[in-house]
């Protein structure tokens, strides 16, 4: 028994093996059903490890961390049969499922060096949100693209490994080669939402406004909204509606497919899409009602309640400005920690300036941090949440011509965007 990757695996049930193959496809693909599947391989053999494996993953992914616990203890118990790739994808995810990431890293990568065609394992260390994505570390983005380019060679025209070669190439500012790998990526899966989505970012930092907002918005409409990636896609296109100029239509996005209650999706995307949505609406000029800054810095005091995730907790720190709570604000600011935790601190305090409308000081707080931004995570469409916040203040401070300058030189393909109010 074989996977799609040519992997062999320790199961002797035809029907294990094609629900695990299923599985894999969906949660790679971030479609909607990719537990279903692992559990129905489970189903057909109680032993098979992986598949035990996968369903963890998959419940770990959506932010489902008791499930994922419930999954990997099975796993433990299920006293299955492995050969050496098999234990060596059962230990490193392990680690990570027991929460050492620095370990698991560790394994995963030299678990790629060995077995590159292990989908599954490659994974955790592609993407903004994956290992390397969340490491803290400076260079991380060229980490990422070295990470791709030295495995490209094992998966050939694979759809999932050339969405997620793509999105590092985009990422590290190869703009033209990106579309070219993603265009690929989807001829081979069209309802592949992880290329989708790279090729939403790959048009956001082109500049590429109406395509962009024209191909997501057609590609989202059959899209499951139990999916992983529904929610931030539809902040993709509620961020292009507002570049657009259509108000209206942003808000409709944000109520019926963003907003805790309206979005269905991990709690991560919800804290951070509506938190960085609202603030580059107030910063284009757009009236936002207070109940909505109240309500999710609400959640991210309930999702979020210890820090520790930067890319996190520099979103709840913006909701907890903006919604008057400087106690919830205080906290980060106090308990900043982890790998970049030395840039959460300024940036919370920055927010905070900005809510008081003290612009000399956040301007003071954020310049500093223009220089290594990406080790607090997520992609260079989302951190430029910071570009802009620091653009605002130059502006309120009456540097117009330093506001004018720094976009130029830093983000010069998003100088038709008008995302800031007077730039």
């Amino acid at each position: 028994m074989q996977d799609r990757y040519g992997n062999t695996i320790s199961t002797s049930s035809s029907a294990a093996r094609d629900a695990y193959v299923d599985g894999v496809d969906r949660f790679i693909a971030a479609e909607h059903g990719a537990e279903a599947a692992f559990g129905r391989a489970i189903e057909a053999d109680p032993t098979f490890a992986l598949a035990h494996i996968g369903l963890a993953r998959s419940r770990q992914a959506v932010g489902n961390g008791k499930g994922a616990g419930e999954a990997i203890a099975a796993a433990r118990a299920c006293g299955g049969p492995m050969d050496e790739r098999e234990a060596a994808h059962f230990n490193a995810f392990g680690l990570w499922l027991d929460g050492d990431g620095a370990a698991a890293y560790k394994a995963f990568r030299a678990h790629a060096a060995v077995y590159p065609r292990d989908a599954m394992v490659a994974q955790t260390c592609t993407g903004v949100f994956g290992l390397i994505g969340f490491s803290g570390q400076p260079g991380r983005e060229a980490e990422q693209l070295a990470f791709t380019a030295s495995l490209l060679p094992h998966y050939g025209d694979d759809w999932w490994f050339l969405g997620q070669h793509a999105f590092a190439q985009g990422e590290a500012g190869q703009i033209g080669p990106a579309m070219e790998t993603v265009e690929r990526s989807l001829a081979g899966n069209p309802r592949n939402a992880h290329a989708a989505h790279i090729k939403a970012h790959i048009h956001y930092e082109a500049g590429e406004t109406d395509a962009g907002f024209a191909y997501m918005g057609e590609w989202r409409k059959d899209y499951n909204k139990r999916g992983a990636l529904h929610c931030h896609i539809s902040w993709h296109v509620a961020l292009w509606a507002l570049e657009r100029g259509d108000v209206d239509l942003m808000w409709r996005t944000l109520d019926a497919d963003v907003v805790p209650g309206g979005a269905w999706g991990p709690s991560l995307n919800i804290l951070t899409d509506n938190a960085a949505i609202l603030y580059r609406a107030e910063l284009a000029g757009v009236d936002v009602p207070a109940e909505r800054w109240r309500a999710i810095s609400a959640y991210a005091s309930e999702f979020f309640p210890n820090a520790g995730i930067a890319f996190a907790d520099v979103h709840a720190a913006l909701a907890h400005a903006m919604a008057g709570d400087g106690e919830a604000l205080a906290k980060i600011v106090r308990e900043a920690k982890g790998p970049a935790g030395d840039l959460v601190k300024p940036v919370a305090e920055a927010f905070g300036a900005l809510a008081a409308e003290n612009w000399a000081e956040a301007a003071n707080l954020l310049a500093p941090a223009m220089s290594g931004h990406e080790r607090i995570g997520g992609s260079r469409a989302q951190r430029d949440l910071l570009e802009y916040a620091l653009l605002n203040a130059l502006l309120k401070m009456g540097k117009t011509d330093e506001a004018h300058r720094m976009l130029r030189m830093r983000r010069p393909l998003k100088v038709p965007a008008h995302a800031v109010n007077g730039l």
